[in-house]
């Protein structure tokens, strides 16, 4: 019989943690070299993990599964890029070599703008897709959170020229951004189970961020009523749309500068020297990075955390070009309810949320789905889900389609049990956008810092508008996901519709219900 590792004890905990052959290797083997290897690589996933997690996420006070929450005051900036569509386009023609030079450009973009972010003393809250959105909250001062918003704004403008003339195999692209910039408070929750958890940002005033992003122009920084109230004794301003204002840069490149404060480094557990000849020392060390990994590896859905271990000895995720089916579902009625809440009432919303996040994620995971994150919106919250990516299956659309129905049917079902909050019971609701097609994927953001696996391209803003076009609780698919699912499920035409950013309407249909089986 095999003598038996110290790293059986504690084999539960590694289980998900460790590359299938590593994972193998340490059954029976209690070499210290072993134990040494395993310990390598959780100190790199460790590093991996701080880079894929927002800081707001406070992982010393925080429990997996805990429910959390904390009101902030801060300024929120969210960032969209204009071009990638035709970026991604011109690239996607040259396969894997197309989709490295997409990368490199996306890479550049990120690391310059995440590099003047940090600077700035903001947080990289979330991606979503090639847009950002940042946090600047100091606590203390109101109006320097909004200034130094506003600098790191026109820092990111100026720096746009250096993407103004990409080269590609069809030709010149160039890429703009607008920036919107709000001051005003959120409700930060930790919501969901164990084994899979997310960070989200309730209230008003972050789609109020939303608005004056999508209020504002390419090449500009836009900014708030109330986000021009702290500022307008250090700039300039014009006006822009009503209610808002746009930055007049006339900064000399001295008077700008190039940042506030001293970048943060990682959230990094402190280096202990420690014999690496002493197995119970090494596994002391081991279990402390466990501690340390598991609150972080519970904010990454499982597909991706799997696809993180596997790749940490490369630390990199090659780029590609796959067919996914895209799922957007706007969850209405619980997030917009944190503005009500009377004190004490933060965590019943909270734990509200959580229970909906969690079934809705338990039914996509159950049809091999990944839900990737909850987000912003202009009312409610997006909760965005792929199918095909990481994980490929032949059937996404119709994997797709059974989601969707199981997710309206637990939507339904918390509208029926929603809690009162500030003395309303809300209108619990859904509205779904299903598209599939081409998309780039990649892990994008800083190789060295802030990042994360994403999915971007038209096919992704298309299934958002979809969404967008559905009422209460319908399902809104495209041309090619009827076809794909029409066989199980009724579709009703809801006729050729036109949609932001397509030169000719588009068929979309309700997918209705699945139809009954034929006796």
């Amino acid at each position: 019989m095999l003598p038996e590792s110290p790293l059986t004890t504690i084999e539960n905990r590694l289980r998900y943690l460790l590359p299938s052959e590593m994972y193998v290797s340490m059954w029976g083997n209690p070499s210290i070299e072993v134990m040494i290897q395993v310990h390598n690589h959780l100190r790199t996933l460790q590093r991996i993990l701080h880079d894929y997690t927002s800081r707001q996420i406070d992982i010393t006070k925080l429990k997996p599964g805990d429910v959390k929450t904390e009101w902030q005051y801060g300024t929120m900036m969210f960032t969209d890029l204009a071009g990638f569509t035709k970026l991604m386009e011109a690239n996607a023609s040259k396969g894997r070599e197309g989709a490295e030079n997409l990368l490199k450009e996306l890479t550049k973009y990120f690391s310059t703008m995440i590099s003047i972010i940090s600077k700035a003393g903001g947080e990289l809250v979330e991606f979503t897709g090639d847009a950002m959105l940042v946090v600047f909250s100091k606590k203390k001062d109101k109006a320097d959170d909004a200034r130094r918003a506003i600098r790191a704004g026109l820092r990111m403008q100026r720096a746009m020229k250096d993407f103004a003339e990409i080269q590609t195999p069809s030709g010149i692209v160039n890429l703009k951004m607008r920036i919107g910039i709000h001051t005003g408070k959120f409700l930060t929750a930790e919501i969901g189970t164990p084994r899979r958890m997310e960070h989200v940002l309730l209230g008003k005033d972050v789609q109020k961020a939303k608005l004056t992003e999508s209020n504002g122009f390419n090449e500009r920084v836009n900014v708030s009523q109330t986000a021009y109230e702290q500022a307008k004794n250090d700039f300039h301003f014009e006006e822009g749309n009503p209610d808002y204002q746009l930055v007049i840069d006339d900064l000399t490149a001295e008077t700008l500068g190039d940042y506030e404060i001293t970048p943060v480094g990682r959230r990094m557990a402190s280096s202990v020297l420690f014999d690496m000849k002493d197995k119970k020392e090494v596994l002391n060390n081991i279990i402390e990075l466990l501690n340390s990994i598991e609150p972080l590896a519970s904010y990454i859905p499982d597909p991706v955390l799997s696809m993180l271990v596997e790749s940490a000895a490369d630390r990199r995720i090659p780029p590609d070009f796959p067919n996914p089916t895209i799922m957007f579902v706007n969850f209405v009625g619980l997030p917009e309810s944190a503005d009500r809440v009377l004190p004490g009432e933060e965590r019943k919303l909270a734990a509200s949320f959580s229970k909906a996040f969690s079934l809705i994620n338990a039914a996509v995971e159950a049809r091999g789905g990944v839900l990737k994150k909850v987000t912003y919106h202009l009312s409610g919250s997006d909760i965005v889900i792929y199918f095909g990516v990481p994980n490929a299956h032949t059937n996404n659309e119709m994997r797709a389609a059974s989601a969707a129905v199981a997710i309206r049917e637990v939507v339904e079902g918390i509208n029926v049990k929603a809690p009162t909050i500030g003395g309303i019971k809300p209108e619990v609701f859904c509205q779904i956008g299903i598209n599939m097609g081409p998309a780039f994927v990649a892990e994008v953001g800083d190789p060295r810092g802030r990042r994360e696996f994403n999915v971007l391209g038209d096919t992704v803003n298309t299934a958002a508008r979809l969404m967008n076009r559905a009422q209460k609780n319908q399902i809104v698919i495209s041309e090619s996901v009827r076809q794909a699912v029409e066989i199980k499920y009724e579709c009703i035409s809801l006729g050729e519709i036109p949609l932001k950013g397509k030169s000719k309407p588009m068929s979309l249909y309700e997918l209705v219900k699945k139809k009954p089986k034929e006796i």
